[in-house]
């Protein structure tokens, strides 16, 4: 072997060892999904400011960098939890956990400081209401929804409940009451989404999910009508949201009804596709509106918001 041979290899292995500690970090705390946690969060937050408060810097990237703690350690707690589920599963089986890559023992460690500080974080730096959205978010993703998905298959719609929370971090961090119509409409918009995306891709890995032992709407739903009427009927109520809302709200231009409407429809005539063919594409390309809905959607209402 060459000396430049053994040079190289000797550079490469650290090289690597370091971009698996990297990939395992990102897999370990779902970065892609806790980004989606934080930006909805921060939806929450720039609407709060321009329907009445003052945007700050200052509590703005502390509220960013406290639910990005709370995220990252809901992850890690997640999976600790469905360890010998995630094995079952080939999408999964090759996180750190069930492969094996990180003791339980340190994950648990930091799953618990990241919690810990976020919350603490939240609620010294930016607004106690703020942390207490925070931890609820986590008491609900980690204590009924995650145990849940063994028993019922109502767990659905508890993790829904879960991921409706984080944009209310955000309006309470922007000094909005959590008890007003815009908190509601912050709540009701990630809820009812969230249906048909969770609708349409449990059916697509209907197996995957039978496999690893949670029970889902789609596990036994061969044709898919089930779970198509199940997105039809929350599809509705995402249009029916889009359309009434910004009449109810003073903080909303009533011409921001347009676009909701619109949005919500195109989902409703996706899901009704789904239903009459029960094709996997068609699931598949329903999921991957819900991904292009919700950012759109969150755009259109701040443009609209903001009438006072």
């Amino acid at each position: 072997m060459s000396t430049e041979t053994t040079e190289t290899g000797a550079k490469g292995a650290p090289a690597g060892i370091f971009q698996q500690m990297q990939s395992d970090l990102m897999m370990l705390t779902k970065a892609r999904l806790s980004v989606l946690v934080v930006i909805t969060a921060i939806f929450g937050y720039l609407v709060a400011v321009k329907g009445g408060g003052g945007f700050l810097w200052s509590t703005f990237l502390n509220m960013i960098f406290g639910t990005v703690l709370c995220a990252f350690g809901a992850a890690v707690f997640n999976q600790l939890m469905e360890v010998e589920a995630d094995a079952r599963m080939s999408r999964t089986s090759d996180r750190p956990l069930p492969a094996n890559r990180l003791p339980k023992a340190m994950a648990f460690i930091i799953g618990w400081l990241l919690c810990a500080f976020g919350i603490i974080h939240l609620g010294v730096k930016v607004d106690i209401w703020a942390a207490g959205m925070s931890a609820a978010t986590l008491l609900t993703y980690l204590f009924v929804y995650t145990p849940m998905k063994r028993v019922s298959t109502f767990n659905t719609v508890v993790g829904a409940v879960s991921g409706a929370l984080p944009p209310l971090i955000g309006w309470a961090a922007g000094g909005q009451s959590l008890l007003s119509f815009g908190a509601l409409f912050l709540f009701l918009l990630l809820f009812f989404w969230q249906m048909p995306h969770f609708a349409a891709i449990n059916w697509m890995y209907r197996e995957e999910y039978a496999r690893g032992g949670f029970v889902m709407w789609s596990n036994t739903d061969e044709t898919g009508k089930k779970t198509a009427r199940i997105a039809i009927a929350f599809s509705v109520c995402v249009t029916l949201l889009g359309l009434v809302f910004p009449f109810l709200l003073d903080s909303m231009i009533t011409w921001g009804a347009i676009p909701g409407t619109l949005l919500g429809l195109v989902m409703v005539w996706l899901a009704v596709k789904f239903l009459k063919t029960g094709d996997r594409e068609k699931a598949r390309t329903l999921f991957f509106y819900t991904l292009l809905y919700l950012p759109l959607m969150m755009v259109a209402s701040y443009f609209f918001w903001g009438k006072n």
